[in-house]
């Protein structure tokens, strides 16, 4: 089964190195990581796809949720969520088939952000679906090139709260604070 799992963690140098090696070391595989500042600059958020049996997944939760530097986890399957994904496509584009890249271009209401003589590029998000049922479409044309940010997800009713420097205190940690550089994960 698929899992959301959305990790708030101290923005600073080694954090996303600890969290992938949680994974790594009990041989379980990423399928999907996105990592970016929230509104507090000192907290990112991770969005982690993942796909493996409910226990296991529940499991991993409460190894992460230990990390000294991880402030709060949640697994977000089954909420109602939104989640989205960028992509950016590179594909053949002759005289004789751009206008049938622009057609679907159009009915995914994604956009052309490059063009020249032998390609376009295609910027997309959405759903997970929807950007594989583009590519679908676009690889019978002729894929060059394709990249893709992963899912980035939230619950759509309730909040995965970043707890403010005046509100409630962050999880307390046996270890000295950590002396890294603050800047990125």
């Amino acid at each position: 089964m698929k899992h959301t799992i959305s990790v708030l963690v101290e923005n600073h140098f080694g954090v996303l190195a600890h969290v992938a090696g949680l994974f790594s070391a009990r041989g379980f595989n990423i399928d999907s990581l996105a990592v970016g500042e929230t509104q507090d600059p000192s907290v990112s958020r991770m969005t982690i796809i993942v796909h493996g049996d409910d226990q296991v997944v529940e499991q991993i939760i409460k190894q992460l949720d230990k990390l000294v530097d991880v402030i709060k986890v949640e697994d977000i399957t089954q909420d109602d969520i939104i989640e989205r994904e960028l992509v950016l496509i590179k594909v053949k584009a002759s005289a004789e088939t751009r206008g049938d890249v622009m057609q679907i271009v159009n009915t995914f209401r994604a956009k052309i952000v490059d063009v020249n003589p032998q390609s376009l590029s295609i910027e997309a998000t959405g759903g997970e679906s929807k950007v594989d049922a583009m590519l679908e479409l676009l690889r019978p044309l002729g894929l060059i090139e394709v990249v893709r940010t992963g899912l980035i997800a939230m619950a759509r009713r309730k909040q995965l709260e970043v707890p403010s420097k005046e509100g409630p205190a962050k999880k307390k940690s046996s270890r000295a604070p950590s002396t890294k550089k603050k800047g990125t994960v």
